[in-house]
């Protein structure tokens, strides 16, 4: 999917092609699709191509001859999976030329859309440098609110641990643990690229956008620190249900261990007097050897009851 967008009269518009200070919004394109893109403006195929691999991490390219520059970062995605949340990193291209500005995506962002769809103010496609910090701005913001709906999943799913140990709960928690690292990981990547991006080398910082991207290192730093505390936290977590998940087996074990001596027992005294054996106490008489084997059992079960195995 290819779109085109401008800003007109203060207010971002939808166009039909091609124009001076347009935005080009690149969302999974086709074989066909990449090719009239590439045809149209002339942007190094690279550049284009390089977001639509999932795995390329956040980075800075510019190709000086041809007044091009790619700025690759990660923003956050959530995803529903047989029923489930998932949370996820995926790469975002912004690529600048002197005539136009132009993302490109492999899936639907909603921090896109909402450019897109006109929810962000003061958008102006023909400043690209703010453009830019606008859209890293949102990103950072997303990944504090993605961020805060994962420690709320977090502790309910705690909460639901802690009266029944189940493998549901404990497969959420790793899902999330997974997420945070994803987070984190993309976080410092885009950190680095940020920073390279406020030396004003690849992209001119005018006065007025010193404040964002203030406003932008401070909203990645914290996202930062709080995946970092929510993952540390979670991690603790784990490894503590997974001792307490230990130590409930222990119990059990304990438990049927004492079970399997009490019974024993009285099969081991009767076992006696099954055999042909003789000149064994009592061996004409039934009841005296169950009264023995009753009683013996009672005892055992009283010691072990001391010992702390029931």
């Amino acid at each position: 999917m290819i779109d085109f967008y401008k800003t007109i009269d203060g207010q971002i518009s939808k166009i039909d092609g091609l124009e001076k200070n347009c935005w080009i919004n690149v969302v999974n394109p086709s074989r066909d699709e990449l090719l009239n893109l590439i045809k149209i403006t002339g942007v190094d195929a690279d550049f284009i191509n390089a977001a639509l691999d999932i795995e390329e991490i956040s980075r800075i390219e510019n190709e000086d001859e041809l007044h091009e520059k790619l700025i690759l970062f990660d923003i956050p995605m959530v995803e529903k999976e047989n029923g489930n949340t998932i949370y996820s990193t995926l790469p975002l291209s912004f690529i600048s030329t002197d005539e136009f500005v132009m993302t490109v995506c492999l899936r639907k962002s909603g921090i896109i859309d909402d450019f897109a769809l006109g929810r962000i103010k003061n958008v102006n496609t023909a400043l690209k440098t703010r453009f830019l910090l606008q859209i890293l701005y949102r990103s950072a913001t997303s990944f504090l609110q993605y961020l805060k709906q994962i420690d709320r999943m977090a502790s309910s799913i705690e909460q639901e641990l802690h009266v029944s140990m189940r493998n549901k709960e404990l497969i959420q928690l790793l899902g999330m643990e997974k997420s945070l690292v994803y987070f984190s990981t993309s976080l410092k990547a885009d950190m680095a690229t940020i920073k390279k991006v406020s030396r004003g080398k690849y992209l001119k910082l005018y006065e007025d956008d010193e404040d964002l991207m203030d406003d932008v290192i401070v909203e990645i730093e914290q996202a930062i620190e709080m995946s970092e505390i929510y993952s540390n936290i979670l991690s603790g977590t784990m490894d503590a249900f997974a001792s307490i998940i230990s130590n409930n087996l222990n119990i059990v074990m304990k438990f049927l261990a004492a079970i399997t001596i009490v019974m024993a027992v009285p099969t081991i005294i009767t076992s006696f007097y099954g055999m042909n054996v003789k000149d064994l106490p009592f061996a004409s008489s039934w009841i005296v050897p169950a009264f023995i084997a009753i009683g013996t059992s009672l005892v055992t079960t009283f010691w072990l009851k001391k010992k702390d195995m029931f």
